[in-house]
């Protein structure tokens, strides 16, 4: 099988042969535009004027609009949409909201990295309708290969928008000279630019078995967009045509605010309120002509591009004049600024679009992002308000998202606890650095200093430098973290499947998704393997969503499992069974058993409302389990709960109960149910289908889910929080019944009440006043062993308090917690 890259070289040297077939150049043609081969890469490019090289800044000169931009019209970051969108919806395409960075509709990543994400897989395979066709939408992306650019290169993001321009067209409807045209129109009117400014280049795309011909679009040095056209899908039998024909259409937001002002850098046309905040703060004097003569070249900084930066570096300080220390001072310098306000807007969107920091998967990379501009603030000694920064950056962003407003406070919150994560790595470093100064700190080093504890390599570097050690960090250094971290798979999937040969077989018809309460269904054998049966329709539950099988029989078979494949569900018997093929049979399954599972499975999502109302809008769902005896719901969160919090939420859960609030069990198209209810409908991952069925406690909860829900919220009965624990940096496991699970677990609690009030010799009334007594005695003795004893403390303390209270010692650790769990205290 051949990489993406072999397609891309083998199909870009294919259609530069027969240019007229793959790219529209009719519309060029009638504009004056002549097709060139570049002198200096052998690019084919596209212009009106008679020079020989592209547009690429490598072979142009670098950035050549700074000062001095071409276009005629002036657009600030706010205006640039704002043109884009108004002349695209006259042009006939519907300008649609963006869509969340976090992707929780896709089961291969994390964040969105560009527009397409919204529409993959469905919309882009024609098996779903697109929100509209074609659209536009200012697609917010984060992608984290690009840090140790940014600031440098005065054009690299972690965050950015890729306005999208999209079409998803049958082959008899496709027109890719009009989409062409369109593009090119918006450089002419939207931006003012004349033709001789602008240069079109010819190339490829290939992606996920997908390929076909591109068209980049330059000026001035300055990749403005590049518009692909998915034609081709590689097959075992060889290349074909798509049965629907994409645009892809990818275009900087930031690259042309930044091009219509010609300021130094687009960090100052992006967020300049945060810049100039910024500049006040830190007291920074950026040396405009210095920053003059260094940004047409500092596009060939690139990290990712350059095989060696140090020789790199000399060669554009030569260009600009400048001594190569004196240039490095001053850009670090204003790197560091920009990368502070770019940081800050990336944790903006991020955090207030649910991500949470984290030690793990993408939650990783935003971390890097706050100890990364942490220790840039650190290394200058500057005192910034960070959380100020993202006010900020709300505030301007406000006419295009927002959103962005709405959740500050929480976005607040999350930011102070990676502050006092962050202190507390500080504290940490120097003895740790300082251990480590006899051993060799290179690069593998400060990636295991850095991924395991958390220690930035500026602090390793000045560290090293107070103690007279020299440290050298990779210029590509959170690059390569970042793809220590890169996404292998959605931790929150949970299902039970096997690979059985079930082809031709009809799709089963499940009977379970209106009736929760329907135990007993007849059907037909369509095909056995083994003991594994399939009917052509069922009231069996398959293991999915977290939640387990049901159980039964099938005729007089016992029936221990039931599994879906696709959209076939199998059924596992103990033996073989004695009916066979083309038999009508009865499944009849464990009515007590399916009746707990609806309760645990409805209360799941009573619980995550619950505790989305008392901890805030960043709470989704990070993985559930649903058994018979109780369920576990983990959410996204920053810290471990209080009880306090605990309680709150189980008490917002029973609130929730006791309202017999309706719950609405109905299938949606997928492109449908999006619009009407919105993205965070995906809270236990990626769900497959054209139709999506919606499950709503009525103006409380909706998401998509496939389980057995019950009808309204009072059939779930009493809800009990049993435990909560912190399993990772960002998700905490909540441990509950409901039910009649709930009801057993209070009997269970009120037995042990009674054996600890016989225990103790009171009544159980007293109960909470005697635990007090103890427990201060117990406090006491504890004091007392930190005087007494040098070793384990709680080891003697026990000793002393076994001597004198054998029978009370183990009734203070087992009970004084169920106590106040139980509300008696």
């Amino acid at each position: 099988m051949k990489s993406d890259k072999e397609i891309k070289k083998e199909f870009k040297q294919l259609a530069s042969k027969s240019p007229d077939k793959y790219y529209a150049t009719s519309i060029l043609k009638e504009d004056g535009f002549k097709r060139k081969k570049c002198s200096k890469c052998g690019t084919f490019f596209w212009a009106v004027t008679e020079d020989d090289v592209c547009g690429d800044p490598s072979c142009s000169g670098g950035f050549r609009f700074i000062g001095n931009t071409p276009a005629a019209k002036k657009l600030d970051y706010i205006g640039v949409w704002n043109e884009f969108s108004k002349l695209f919806k006259k042009w006939g395409y519907t300008p649609i909201n963006r869509y969340p960075v976090t992707a929780r509709w896709r089961q291969d990543a994390d964040f969105v990295q560009a527009s397409i994400y919204d529409f993959q897989p469905y919309v882009v395979s024609g098996e779903v309708e697109p929100p509209a066709n074609p659209l536009v939408v200012p697609q917010l992306c984060l992608r984290f290969n690009d840090i140790d650019n940014i600031g440098i290169t005065g054009a690299h993001y972690s965050c950015f928008d890729m306005i999208g321009q999209h079409a998803f067209m049958k082959p008899d409807k496709w027109d890719q000279a009009r989409h062409f045209k369109d593009i090119h129109n918006w450089l002419k009117q939207g931006l003012g630019l004349k033709n001789e400014e602008i240069k079109f280049h010819e190339d490829a795309w290939a992606g996920g078995g997908n390929f076909g011909p591109c068209m980049e679009y330059f000026s001035r040095g300055l990749e403005l967009g590049n518009q692909v056209y998915m034609l081709y899908e590689v097959t075992p039998s060889g290349n074909k045509e798509l049965s629907l024909k994409v645009l892809d259409m990818g275009m900087g937001h930031e690259r042309n605010a930044w091009f219509t002002q010609g300021l130094s850098t687009s960090y100052e046309t992006t967020f300049p309120t945060v810049v100039e905040k910024l500049k006040q703060q830190t007291g920074i004097k950026i040396d405009q002509e210095m920053m003059q003569k260094f940004l047409p070249y500092s596009s060939y900084l690139n990290v990712d591009e350059v095989e060696d930066i140090e020789k790199t570096w000399n060669l554009v300080a030569k260009k600009t004049g400048y001594g190569v220390k004196e240039l490095k001072k001053q850009i670090s310098e204003s790197a560091a600024l920009y990368s502070i306000a770019e940081h800050s807007r990336a944790l903006l969107v991020a955090l207030s679009d649910g991500a949470l920091p984290s030690n793990v998967g993408g939650g990783y990379n935003l971390r890097v992002l706050f100890r990364r501009a942490m220790s840039l603030m650190d290394k200058y000694n500057w005192k910034i308000e960070f959380n100020e920064l993202c006010k900020l950056h709300a505030l301007y962003l406000k006419p295009l998202y927002p959103e962005l407003s709405e959740n500050l406070n929480e976005v607040n919150e999350i930011l102070d606890v990676e502050k006092k994560k962050y202190a507390a790595t500080k504290e940490k470093t120097k003895s740790i650095i300082s251990k480590l100064m006899q051993e060799k700190i290179d690069e593998k080093k400060l990636l295991m200093l850095y991924d395991s504890q958390g220690i930035a390599p500026e602090l390793v570097k000045e560290e090293a430098e107070k103690l007279g050690r020299e440290v050298k960090i990779p210029d590509n250094f959170y690059a390569l973290v970042s793809e220590m971290h890169e996404k292998h798979g959605q931790e929150h999937e949970t299902k039970r499947e096997e690979k059985l040969d079930l082809e031709n077989l009809q799709e089963t018809e499940a009977l379970y998704y209106d009736d929760p309460f329907k135990t007993e269904s007849k059907g037909k054998v369509l095909k056995i393997i083994g003991s594994n049966i399939i009917l052509d329709k069922t009231v069996a539950y398959p293991t999915s969503g977290g939640q387990l099988h049901d159980i039964g029989k099938i005729n007089d078979d016992e029936l221990i499992d039931v599994f879906k494949q696709g959209n076939i569900i199998v059924h596992v018997l103990k033996e073989k069974p004695k009916f066979k093929i083309g038999d009508a049979v009865t499944v009849k399954i464990d009515k007590e058993r399916r009746e707990q599972l609806a309760q645990h499975h409805t209360a799941t999502h009573i619980v995550g409302t619950a505790a989305r109302k008392v901890l805030g809008n960043h709470i989704n769902q990070a993985g559930a389990k649903k058994t018979k005896e109780k369920a576990t719901l983990d959410i996204t969160h920053y810290q471990s709960l209080s009880d306090e919090e605990i309680k709150k939420i189980e008490n917002e859960s029973n609130k929730i109960v006791n309202s017999k609030t309706e719950i609405i069990k109905k299938f949606y198209p997928r492109t449908e149910a999006e619009k009407k209810f919105g993205m965070n409908i995906y809270q236990g991952g990626a769900v497959p289908g054209k139709k999506l069925r919606i499950v709503q406690i009525k103006g409380l909860d909706v998401q998509a889910c496939g389980g057995t829900h019950l009808n309204n919220t009072s059939e779930a009965g009493k809800i009990k929080i049993l435990k909560s624990t912190k399993i990772s940096d960002s998700i905490v496991r909540i441990e509950f019944t409901a039910g009649k699970a709930a009801e057993k677990e209070l009997e269970g609690k009120n037995r042990i009440l009674e054996e600890a009030a016989k225990l103790l010799g009171v009544e159980i009334n007293e109960l909470p006043s005697r635990v007090q007594e103890l427990f201060d005695r117990w406090k006491k003795a504890k004091k007392a062993a930190k005087k007494a004893f040098k070793g384990d403390v709680l080891a003697e303390i026990s000793k002393i308090l076994q001597t004198q209270h054998e029978h009370i010692v183990k009734t203070i650790k087992r009970f004084l917690e169920e106590i106040e769990k139980s509300g008696k205290n």
